[in-house]
């Protein structure tokens, strides 16, 4: 048999540009544990690793953010508070599996899993009991009566709604319905 033919630049390139591009490919696969969560060993994984039990991006100028900080924090979580942009927050959000329409004004995790606003410490609580195959939880827009969204004597009704990765959504809990 021949000996293989030297390895030129093109050859060389072409192979990188294939590694490159397989990484890439895999990359979004590799984020996600078996589950829907964020694996700890991906990119994001290692971006919101903390050694407190929650960490929350959240813009600088948002004054409900810091008072859901101070809601979980009464309720016995420790907390990571972390100022970043808002086209920041959007790509954590985007990257984290949060579906559209879903939106609020801090997005933090806990084991994996992404909480998206004024989701109630009872709430992270059971998602963390029962571990079902979700991305997340969250409570869009920013409803009165919220943790963090107090307003005096108003509690607007609220869910708080399971996504996953596919599209898939459900009703966790309902706050303040009657």
């Amino acid at each position: 048999m021949p000996p293989s033919p030297p390895l030129t630049l093109s050859t060389h390139r072409f192979r990188l540009l294939l590694c490159l591009l397989t990484a890439l490919f895999l990359l979004p696969v590799t984020a996600l544990a078996s589950d829907h969560r964020v694996s700890a060993s991906s990119p994001l994984g290692q971006l919101i690793t903390t050694d407190k039990d929650v960490k929350v991006f959240k813009t600088p100028y948002c004054g409900c953010c810091n008072d859901w900080v101070t809601h979980m924090e009464q309720e016995g979580f420790s907390v990571e508070a972390v100022d970043v942009s808002q086209e920041e927050l959007n790509r954590l959000k985007y990257h984290g599996g949060l579906q559209p329409g879903m939106g609020s004004c801090h997005t933090a995790f806990i084991d994996g899993y992404l909480l998206e606003g004024h989701v109630p410490a009872s709430d992270v609580r059971r998602l963390l009991e029962q571990q079902p195959d979700v991305a997340g939880l969250a409570v869009p827009g920013m409803p009165a009566g919220s943790p963090g969204m107090e307003m005096g004597d108003r509690f607007d009704p609220f869910d708080v709604i399971t996504f996953d990765r596919s599209g898939q959504s459900g009703v966790f809990s309902q706050h303040n319905q009657d």
